[in-house]
């Protein structure tokens, strides 16, 4: 049986850009995480917790309950982590070597948010969180599939009122689309929301999502900073997520979606079509061409 380990990318509020006063927080949303064989889960957790409290020492030797001792995603990876906490990335790469030798995977489902106020794309919210949710169901359970296994599902946990609106949603959708449908009957349960303080593994997850947070904005938004997340996991990015993992552009554009390690691509469709920088070992050569052409023309 897979285990499917998921948190939240970005939040299903409205969006108008960064630099906005009230709509600010994130260009799509989503849900990303990792999927591992049960047999091997408890193995990774205990990795995972071994190299958090190496990283980060200070904070957990002070910590008043290390046994419940946690560190957000969202304070490992920040833009200019690759210049003042260099170590996050490192330690992240190889817990994602670790997840491929347990054979696991990573897994990303994100929605391309429309950009202006409420109002303006008549939003609602439970309607972006559930569409969203129906999508990492649908893939997952075909991850799963394939593989020829079941599959449980663990959330970070939410506030019990959020709980009671969206469980029988997801159990609505399992059961109905499992008539048509055969691989949503690897779904054991309905996802079960899990405390993060309890769970190494929503831990990893919550850093997973982080990550790709980071990713999405690079690729939605053409944040240079973010940058680095595809330079730091590119070695990895043939093995690294399920083929289910997808970015969902807005139904009007008139690009591809970006599917599994499209995502950590240098180039960037919505921002630079028809750029012929395809990832960042082409990016790289095409540099070091550059400079040694200058370099020649220099009398």
């Amino acid at each position: 049986m897979l285990l499917a380990y998921l948190d939240e990318v970005g939040e299903s509020g409205a969006f108008i850009s960064r630099k906005h006063k009230h709509f600010n927080t994130s260009p799509g949303f989503g849900y990303a995480g990792f999927v591992i064989p049960d047999s091997n889960a408890r193995e990774f957790g205990a990795i995972f917790t071994k190299e958090k409290r190496i990283l980060f020492s200070k904070e957990f030797v002070s910590a008043a309950n290390q046994g419940a001792w946690e560190i957000k995603g969202a304070s490992v990876f920040r833009s200019k982590t690759p210049t003042y906490a260099p170590q996050n990335i490192r330690v992240f790469q190889n817990l994602c070597r670790q997840l491929i030798r347990l054979d696991g995977r990573l897994f990303y489902y994100v929605d391309e948010k429309p950009k202006g106020t409420p109002k303006q794309v008549s939003l609602d919210q439970d309607l972006v969180e559930r569409r969203a949710m129906e999508e990492v169901l649908n893939r997952v359970c075909t991850a799963a599939d394939a593989r020829g296994e079941n599959v449980m599902f663990m959330i970070d946990a939410i506030n019990e009122d959020q709980r009671s609106k969206r469980l029988p949603n997801m159990y609505a959708h399992i059961l109905g689309r499992a008539a048509d449908k055969p691989e949503m009957r690897r779904a054991v349960e309905p996802p079960m929301h899990i405390d993060s303080e309890l769970s190494a593994s929503i831990q990893f997850a919550d850093w997973v999502a982080a990550v790709i947070a980071r990713a999405v904005e690079y690729q939605l938004l053409g944040n240079d900073d973010y940058q680095w997340v595809g330079e730091a996991l590119w070695s990895q990015h043939s093995k690294i997520f399920t083929k289910e993992s997808k970015l969902h552009f807005l139904t009007d554009r008139s690009i591809d979606d970006l599917h599994t390690w499209d995502l950590l691509k240098r180039q960037r469709p919505l921002k630079t079509p028809g750029s012929i920088i395809a990832d960042p070992e082409t990016a790289q050569k095409m540099e070091r061409l550059f400079q040694a052409s200058r370099s020649q023309k220099k009398p």
